[in-house]
């Protein structure tokens, strides 16, 4: 009976054990099948195959019915067990090749096994983790996938950190003289990487050598741990149970018995924001400042909490039509919402985020670049906010001269008046009269978290917190309608102002008055 084709899936097999990898067992069977010169010779109904069957390459057993023993190698080799080749046991004989304390321990090793008779192995040996030993394959592999990559000279002294050192009188590490048949890594976790997989039911993996005299090579790797006993499992759940149980004794002693709960009928915020980069701005070396607002009403937060904070000051660079400045400045803050008003007509509301741009040039002279303010999502996840930003304007040609010159410019003496003042009880906040310029944008990115009772309830309490949540999502979204309605009016008065701004004779009868 023919024996299975030859093997080409060569990749890499992942497993998961949770067993000492101490007990793993690999065996490694490797057997020449014949001078590849043969290869070149076949009949002519063998040319149109692909793969050749291994029958064909059988080799020929001697008249006792045994091969030769340079024709054939098996070992079984443990977890990090280090078989010695004929160039090794060479060097390490040699005590002035000795340096390091691993090669002193391997002399001594080699010189045991010397004693003993030799070594056992003859083709097939082994590195260990310790070895100072480069996959040179690995380091021919590409970084990038640029066809004329060349490697630096960082990637050439690191390949060379961990590269044996070789005899000069060997050239040992080349792949004309060397072949590796089997890679095994093995992790923390338990997660063992085998490259090539186990044969298993597979056919052999071949190697065909390199050189004047090629030869053609067939070997399997097989996993021949042994496996363990009932008792031995039953011992092992035992212990593992008890580790587990430890461990969770251990993470239950770091998060502490009290978990702070909140009081029924409030809602705690949690929020994990940052500045991510402010754009679309005249001048360069941009910093933000900014605060949030909480309601006067319903809201608190702890006395120790900081609601505002300061980016530190970024160039700008330039990314299409804007000139971009990046921050990547990271702050959280916590607030507390309760829950009193049963009334279905009262509308709670929501923090803002308010922000102000500044720039600062060389001469230390600082500008305001906008203003702009944002409600905070009532939704928790994560939330990408874009706030666009505006600045007050003066009419006078000299007022920006002075702004280019000497730096300043018209501020707001309150920055909630970007929005709504938490202290304003009328009816209509008027801004008649303040003339503005649209200038950049402002970008967020805020993780928030909420907690509440109620949603662990399924009573009438959940229902009404639910109710509050939904109102808070419409009061969110009822500001993003009065931001689109305020843009319009902006922009119906900056039409307005350009038209009264153009001379009487171009302006025509319908065109002077305004509904």
């Amino acid at each position: 009976m023919a024996e299975a084709i030859w093997s080409s899936d060569t990749g890499e097999a992942v497993y998961r054990s949770r067993d000492p990898v101490r007990n793993l067992r690999l065996r490694v069977h490797l057997q020449r099948i014949t001078s590849s010169n043969y290869l070149h010779c076949q009949p002519a109904a063998q040319l149109g195959k692909d793969l050749i069957d291994l029958a064909t390459f059988r080799p020929h057993p001697t008249a006792s019915g045994h091969r030769p023993e340079e024709e054939e190698e098996e070992v079984v080799i443990g977890w990090q067990e280090k078989l010695f080749s004929q160039f090794e046991v060479d060097l390490y004989q040699n005590e002035a090749a000795c340096q390091s304390p691993l090669d002193h321990q391997y002399r001594q090793e080699i010189l045991k096994l010397e004693d003993a008779g030799g070594r056992k192995n003859r083709r097939i040996f082994t590195y260990t983790d310790s070895d100072r030993y480069t996959n040179l394959e690995e380091h021919c592999q590409k970084m990038t996938t640029a066809a004329s990559e060349m490697p630096s000279f960082l990637v050439e002294r690191m390949a060379n950190v961990r590269r044996r050192r070789q005899d000069r009188r060997g050239t040992l590490g080349y792949k004309k003289h060397e072949h590796v048949l089997c890679t095994l890594k093995v992790d923390s976790n338990g997660v063992i990487t085998v490259k090539p997989d186990f044969t298993g039911s597979k056919g052999p993996y071949r190697i065909e050598t390199e050189g004047e005299k090629q030869e053609l090579w067939k070997y399997t790797v097989d996993n021949v741990s042994s496996l363990a006993q009932p008792e031995e499992e039953e011992r092992e759940q035992r212990v593992f149970k008890d580790l587990y149980g430890r461990h969770k004794e251990y993470l239950n002693s770091l998060v502490g018995t009290d978990f702070e709960m909140t009081a029924p009928g409030a809602l705690r915020l949690f929020v994990n924001g940052e500045v991510v980069s402010a754009q679309g701005y005249e001048y360069d070396n941009l910093y933000v400042h900014f605060f949030v607002e909480l309601p006067t009403s319903n809201w608190s937060s702890p006395a120790f909490q900081q609601l505002s904070g300061i980016t530190q000051t970024c160039a700008t660079k330039s990314r299409g039509m804007d000139n971009v400045a990046y921050f990547s400045y990271p702050f959280t803050f916590e607030a507390s919402f309760l829950h009193e008003d049963e009334s279905v007509d009262a509308l709670p509301e929501w923090p803002v985020l308010y922000c102000e741009v500044l720039s600062l040039d060389f001469w230390q002279r600082y500008r305001v670049e906008g203003y702009g303010a944002v409600v905070l999502p009532a939704t928790p996840g994560s939330h990408t906010l874009t706030v666009s930003t505006w600045r007050p304007l003066e009419l006078s040609p000299v007022a920006e001269l002075r702004r280019f010159f000497i730096g300043g410019s018209l501020e707001l003496e309150d920055l909630s008046y970007v929005w709504i003042p938490g202290t304003f009880k009328g009816e209509r906040l008027s801004r008649f009269g303040l003339r503005t310029e649209t200038t950049g944008s402002v970008t967020f990115r805020l993780h928030c978290l909420q907690q509440s009772r109620a949603f662990m309830e399924s009573s009438s309490l959940r229902k009404r917190m639910r109710s509050v949540l939904d109102r808070l999502e419409g009061f969110s979204q009822q500001s993003s309608i009065q931001n689109v309605l305020e843009a319009f009016r902006r922009a119906r008065r900056r039409m307005q102002e350009a038209r009264e701004s153009l001379p009487q004779d171009l302006v025509s009868p319908s065109e002077t008055s305004v509904s």
